[in-house]
């Protein structure tokens, strides 16, 4: 039986790269007779990205207000929930993740080794040639470290946004998805509840226009680390606490 497969595509004032982002999309399922469905989520876009979606017909779910990136992804995921997708995949939507990955991304789910794959970057670092940042290199080593102490398991991405959920996941990240840190700290209440996680080797583009919500001020990157770090001590916390 075919998997009904969505990419969720989150987008705040992504008016430089998301149609090339979903022209993409639909260029590779018509090169590769495949159908992959995708949803823009536009989280209350100020610039033209609402606009640019709707002449292309590109199909979308608007935000009225902006609800961060942890609440457009929870969106995607109560959609994909509601139309009975079999796999939901997390697509940034400013370029960055090349959609020829998708298939290597849900292998482990469809083998049934994996109820939620993580796209990395690090895994085989010759695979993408974009590896980000020294800062946040940094800032990421320290992430999967504090990972570590909190759920034995080791990441080597952890703020990838690149990542596909099979019927179980889908459903947890609909009731409930953090709002801050949504990438470290859902990884943590997954592994902590015992689902399995597996980490698959991707290649990542540097952003092509437009500029990240964590490196557009100085203090960002600082503000961000220390948030994120208590994000996982009292994700990982809550959840030791209910079971």
């Amino acid at each position: 039986m075919k998997q009904k497969i969505l990419l969720i595509i989150p987008a705040y004032n992504e008016e430089e790269n998301i149609l090339k982002t979903c022209q993409n999309i639909m260029d590779y399922n018509k090169r590769n007779k495949t159908n992959y469905n995708m949803i823009v989520i536009n989280d209350g876009s100020k610039d033209h990205t609402k606009q640019i979606l709707e002449d292309n017909q590109i199909p979308h779910i608007n935000l009225i207000h902006n609800l961060g990136i942890g609440g457009a992804v929870q969106t995607g995921y109560k959609y994909a929930l509601e139309n009975n997708y079999d796999i939901a995949i997390q697509y940034d939507g400013d370029g960055q993740h090349d959609v020829s990955y998708v298939k290597e991304l849900i292998q482990p789910i469809l083998d049934g080794q994996a109820d939620l794959t993580i796209g990395s970057r690090f895994l085989e670092k010759e695979k993408s040639s974009f590896q980000s940042t020294f800062t946040r290199r940094i800032g990421i080593h320290f992430i999967s470290f504090l990972i570590k102490i909190c759920t034995g398991k080791k990441i080597t991405d952890t703020t990838s946004g690149f990542r596909a959920a099979n019927t179980n996941i889908i459903e947890e990240f609909a009731k409930e998805y953090p709002s801050d840190s949504p990438e470290p700290s859902s990884f943590v209440e997954i592994a902590n509840k015992g689902f399995n996680i597996k980490e698959v080797a991707v290649s990542m583009n540097e952003r092509e226009g437009g500029t990240s919500s964590i490196t557009n001020h100085f203090w960002k990157p600082i503000y961000y680390m220390i948030n994120v770090s208590l994000s996982i001590i009292i994700t990982s916390l809550k959840v030791r606490r209910k079971s």
